[in-house]
């Protein structure tokens, strides 16, 4: 039996319609869910006195349980199929004596104006609207201009509809004109039901006199809960604010029936800032043998750790589930601007939702474990904030590490889930919540760092290789002692040319940086300061080293770069490209001793891209080493202006034992999960 209409037209044909509904008998027909689905929005907007007008009815039972639940009596039924009408009148005749069900056509009704207080629509729209050619636009309008016609003022029309993206905005855009308040809401658990995979959305348009002149729109979105409004500016930005949750419902539906291949990532945002407050990777693990309790779990990511390599790449968190044994984990990262209690309030937050995300197979009523290291959520706190003119919004934040360790963090946030800057501090950080001792009678000022910086600990893996990289000068037994000249391009929080500084004891360090409020970072929050070896220039590193190749060639010993690209769409991230192009380059060469070294942080992850730089590099420095930092993508590249300087692979890591021994001086403290050796070990030649 074909039901189907040969074309969309006839949606609108009287014929289809009678056919239809006698090919299906008695057996009602429910469009968009039934009533206990569409109860709790209905009781919002029809009232027991409400005199309600449904328009293209069917045979749908929602009006006759509107009836029998008492929600309202006085309701009148019209549809254009004489089958249907005689169908339901035989049905409601002699059990619902204030209900009648009327031959009409909704485009030309025979009612008075201003008849009703509700006109419920359930389909009807969607049914009519199915293109925008001229004819069909005419049609819905002249549909809008009769249910206009017999709302009294204050009266609401509810259309329930799948919310195609025509449909929705020539509604918004049509009532809103009018001077209507229009409201969106989400018919609860729709997305739970198998007749559509997309949710059901009620729009609600309640009728106001239109005010002559310009009227400010009010167009309203309700949340899922149906506690909260959020007022949108435009129809675009309804439009778009339905969109993103007929999205979240296709995902839901997808990640039910099947294991996802690739991980997926969404954010769930605050009610009321609107903001990201969770962001979740959904991990499917294949080869994770199915047992009855390992179907499902969530791992809660500690605060400032999701951008650890575990936690904050793909690779990561495919390792993280299968080593925690479960099909599928959801990995939630939480966000700095937000605020957490604890585990227990995230758990109970979070626990209806991550259920949408469950996958197929999972038993009912199964317990999902809540995950996390330690049990905690971590600890986190945001020192400063500020925004500059060239790195755009920023945060500095102390965190929790692994253990009892606690770190200070420069995080851009324009890239936020990469640390621009990292450094140890020396003492246990005070949080909020944490006990203190007697004598600290005076809180921390949030404006003041509460502990040193631990100067002598490079938590960056690229930058103690950096250092090690130094081992290729001269005689790394006596090279602390030796005077040195080093250039570093890119400041961030100071740590590199700290450590260059206070380490090799003669060495007079040369930084540019381009951006003066990293200056103010680096020296208020990461006690980075000044003096006789170190000298800042506030500059941008083409123009410095172009000015240095001009006057004074062969200058330094050593050159670093470690400075980020501001253009985001590069495959590569650090160094912006203009610093590897081959002329610039050059320039480097000429300001570097014959003898020395250039030491570059690579951060490429276009193959193609890295594949050219690198052969750029090759052509201008005859002499390449390459040392990739496992688990991460920044390669870091030593490069030497003669080949006559090349040495064996295996005398790389002897030397930087030397210089490690040469290093480890009495009265400087040296961190000793820091072995220089080790950063050389899987160094190859380019």
């Amino acid at each position: 039996m074909d039901l189907l209409p040969r074309s969309p037209s006839e949606f609108g044909s009287a014929s289809y319609w009678d056919r239809f509904f006698r090919q299906r008998g008695q057996r009602p027909f429910e469009w968009y869910g039934a009533f206990p689905e569409l109860c709790p929005v209905l009781h919002k907007y029809v009232r027991p006195r409400d005199k309600v007008l449904v328009v293209g009815c069917g045979n749908s039972e929602l009006s006759e349980q509107m009836y029998d639940m008492g929600m309202c009596k006085d309701i009148v039924n019209i549809d254009i199929s004489n089958a249907v009408i005689r169908q339901m009148q035989e049905r409601s005749q002699n059990k619902r004596p204030k209900m009648s069900y009327l031959l009409m056509d909704m485009l030309q009704m025979d009612f008075p104006d201003a008849q009703f207080q509700v006109v419920l629509d359930k389909g009807t729209l969607d049914a009519i609207l199915t293109d925008e050619q001229e004819a069909t636009l005419a049609k819905v309008d002249k549909m809008f201009a009769e249910i206009s016609r017999v709302l009294q003022v204050g009266g609401r029309y509810l259309c329930f509809s799948l919310a195609q993206t025509h449909v929705l905005k020539k509604a918004v855009e049509y009532f809103s004109q009018e001077g209507w308040v229009v409201r969106v809401h989400q018919v609860a658990g729709s997305r739970d039901k198998q007749q559509f995979v997309l949710p059901v959305f009620v729009y609600v348009m309640t009728k106001f006199r239109k005010i002559l002149g310009s009227a400010p729109q009010i167009l309203e979105i309700c949340s899922e809960e149906q506690d909260k409004l959020m007022r949108v500016e435009s129809a675009e930005q309804l439009v778009a604010a339905v969109k993103d949750r007929q999205h979240y419902a296709l995902l839901c539906s997808q990640l039910s029936k099947m294991p996802c291949g690739e991980q997926v990532s969404l954010d769930l945002c605050d009610k009321e800032s609107r903001r990201p407050r969770y962001t979740l990777h959904v991990v499917d693990s294949p080869l994770v043998k199915p047992s009855q309790d390992n179907h499902f779990a969530i791992f809660i990511i500690p605060q400032g750790r999701e951008t650890e390599w575990l936690f904050g790449t793909e690779e990561g968190r495919r390792q993280l589930a299968s080593s925690a044994g479960f099909r599928r984990l959801v990995t939630v990262a939480l966000h700095r601007e937000q605020h957490y209690e604890g585990m227990a309030s995230i758990q109970a937050e979070l626990s209806a939702k991550v259920m949408e995300l469950a996958p197929p197979g999972l038993p009912a009523r199964q317990q999902v474990p809540f995950l996390s290291v330690g049990g905690d959520i971590g600890v986190r706190m945001v020192r400063h904030c500020d925004t500059s003119p060239l790195s755009g919004e920023y945060v500095v934040e102390d965190v929790k590490g692994d253990g009892t360790c606690y770190f200070r963090r420069l995080i851009f946030l324009c890239n936020r889930n990469v640390v621009q800057s990292e450094a140890r501090l020396m003492a246990p950080v005070p949080f909020p919540g944490q006990k203190k001792r007697r004598k600290d009678k005076k809180k921390p000022s949030p404006a003041e760092p509460p502990a040193a910086i631990d100067k002598s600990y490079l938590c960056c893996e690229h930058h103690k290789a950096m250092v090690a990289g130094l081992c290729l000068l001269g005689n790394p037994d006596s090279l602390p002692g030796v005077p040195l000249a080093v250039l570093v391009v890119g400041l961030g929080g100071g740590s590199l040319p700290l450590f260059v500084h206070d380490y090799f004891l003669q060495a007079h360090v040369t930084v540019v940086e381009i951006d003066p409020s990293m200056l103010e970072v680096a020296t208020h929050w990461f006690s980075f300061s000044q003096g006789d070896r170190m000298k800042v220039h506030i500059s941008d590193g083409l123009d410095y080293v172009a000015k240095l190749a001009s006057e004074a060639p062969a200058h330094y010993d050593a050159i670093m770069f470690d400075v980020d690209s501001k253009d985001l769409m590069v495959g590569m991230s650090c160094p912006p490209p203009a610093f590897v192009e081959k002329p610039f380059l050059q320039k480097v060469k000429t300001i570097l001793k014959p003898e020395g070294v250039f030491v570059l942080n690579l951060v490429c992850r276009d193959a193609q891209l890295k594949k050219s730089v690198v052969a750029t590099l090759r052509d201008v420095f005859p002499l390449l080493y390459a040392r990739r930092i496992e688990g991460e993508v920044n390669e870091i590249l030593f490069c030497q202006p003669s080949p006559e300087g090349q040495r064996e692979l295996s005398e790389l890591g002897a030397r930087a034992q030397v210089l490690e021994r040469a290093l480890r001086q009495p009265g400087c403290p040296w961190d000793s999960s820091y072995v220089l050796a080790d950063m050389l070990q899987a160094v190859k030649i380019l």
